[in-house]
């Protein structure tokens, strides 16, 4: 069902700020031919009635059922990776790279098994409600190309990188750029294909990629960070993940992995940093400074980062922060799933984890959320880190939206005549399942997927 020109009625959920949550009961969203928000016009303002009126008598006035929420947006995918989800995950981050990761990504270069995984993922993403999602592809040009001609088809907002690594001393040979000159030949050309598949420019967007620091010359950072500030596109990569990513940084450059990173020019306004764990206060003071963000990673954090991410204190400096689910290094695609462990990770982080230690000293006060926040984080916030007008159902943001229906055959929300607005929303989150989000629309289309079920409903 294309809901471009026409006012929607429902009960929509959205969480602007981090820590407050906004219920609009038989609320009257009227989008635009473009898919974004013109009005939002509450039950009781004076014009409602007349409003409302005029749209049913127009053929113009869908009444949705259940529950609407923000479309979810993740912040780090690595969309090759999908085929080896939850394997391996034993392995510290340095050898799951070399023995699994890398070969994996290599295959990528043949088309044709690329463009069966990448239409999986997309799919999968969207039937779990990403409607926004940014990837990190392959070193691969044409298939990473490919990956955007996928989600554009698909209807999700993908924002695509071309990964770059060139440094010989950490990348196989099987798998690398052959120069700094080239890696950054490659992006250029993938701005400019990305760019000219979207004339609008915000349902595909290209990102400058550098994998992390340890796959990256200092030609090739600096050459990237250039590149990025000439054409205004998103950087994304890695950033203190781990033990072994941090003091990488240290034992190179002789400062952190942000102050690194900054001085290439490489944290702006649209970068996204993933993880970030062992950001230091004056780290974080960095990248607020620069308008930057972070993806929060909560589950790949517990396999391979060594710590949790101060995401509290994160915030009380100012700096951007939406989920990611890391896929794979992430068990799980889903972003249901991965607010429900930032959840239980910042839980555990003040809760502490050693019972030889006693209540007091086990953990750092102050670092719980809400399940509030975790909603902010996978729409709202995670607009706000890519600078996009997504994640709110607000006057100019694109009707990203996912249509909760809790009554939905093999579904698992029970509600239980649940009459609290809170309470609802934190049931709909803490126990949907993919069986209860019942459609998807990106900019008011639906997504390919849910365009399926509609034709046959």
């Amino acid at each position: 069902m294309d809901l471009r020109g026409k006012t929607v009625c429902g009960t929509f959920f959205e969480a602007p700020e981090p820590d407050v949550v906004t219920c609009l009961r038989d609320v009257l969203v009227t989008i635009d031919d473009a898919g974004r928000i013109a009005s939002v016009i509450p039950s009781s303002a004076t014009e409602y009635d007349r409003r409302r009126r005029e749209a049913r008598d127009a053929g113009l006035l869908v009444v949705l059922p259940g529950f609407v929420l923000p479309g979810f947006v993740d912040l780090h995918v690595h969309a090759p990776q999908y085929p080896q989800l939850g394997k391996a995950l034993d392995e510290p981050l340095e050898v799951w790279l070399q023995r699994y990761t890398f070969p994996l990504e290599a295959r990528y270069s043949d088309l044709a098994f690329a463009a069966s995984r990448y239409a999986a993922l997309v799919d999968d993403l969207l039937a779990g409600g990403t409607t926004t999602a940014l990837y990190f592809a392959t070193v691969d040009l044409a298939a990473t190309k490919l990956l955007a001609d996928i989600c554009l088809e698909k209807r999700q907002r993908g924002l695509v990188g071309k990964v770059a690594m060139d440094n010989p001393d950490s990348c196989p040979p099987f798998y690398r750029d052959a120069s700094a000159a080239t890696s950054i030949a490659d992006t250029r050309e993938l701005i400019a294909y990305v760019r000219g598949l979207d004339a609008a420019g915000d349902a595909v967007l290209p990102v400058v990629t550098p994998r992390f620091a340890p796959s990256c010359t200092d030609e090739l950072l600096a050459g990237l960070g250039a590149l990025a500030h000439e054409t205004g596109a998103h950087v994304q990569t890695h950033c203190s993940e781990s033990d072994w990513a941090h003091a990488y940084a240290y034992d190179r450059f002789g400062r952190s992995d942000v102050e690194a990173l900054d001085a290439f020019a490489l944290i702006g306004r649209r970068t996204v940093l993933a993880h970030s764990n062992f950001m230091s206060p004056d780290d974080m003071d960095r990248v607020a400074a620069r308008g930057g963000g972070v993806a929060h990673c909560p589950y790949s954090n517990v396999y391979f980062a060594n710590a949790v991410f101060p995401l509290r204190a994160a915030l009380a400096k100012g700096v951007r922060v939406g989920l990611g689910t890391d896929v794979s290094g992430g068990p799980s695609a889903s972003m249901l799933t991965t607010m429900r462990m930032a959840l239980v990770a910042a839980r555990a982080l003040e809760s502490g984890v050693d019972p030889a230690l006693a209540a007091g000293v086990r953990g750092r006060a102050g670092s719980r959320i809400s399940v509030a926040t975790a909603f902010h984080l996978a729409t709202a916030g995670g607009g706000d880190a890519l600078d996009l007008r997504v994640g709110r159902f607000a006057p100019g943001y694109a009707f990203d939206a996912v249509l909760v229906d809790p009554d939905a055959a093999g579904g698992s929300i029970r509600l239980w005549d649940e009459a609290d607005d809170e309470r609802i929303l934190q049931t709909l989150l803490m126990t949907a399942s993919r069986a209860n989000l019942a459609a998807v629309w990106m900019g008011g289309q639906p997504s390919r997927t849910s365009e399926r079920a509609f034709a046959k409903s």
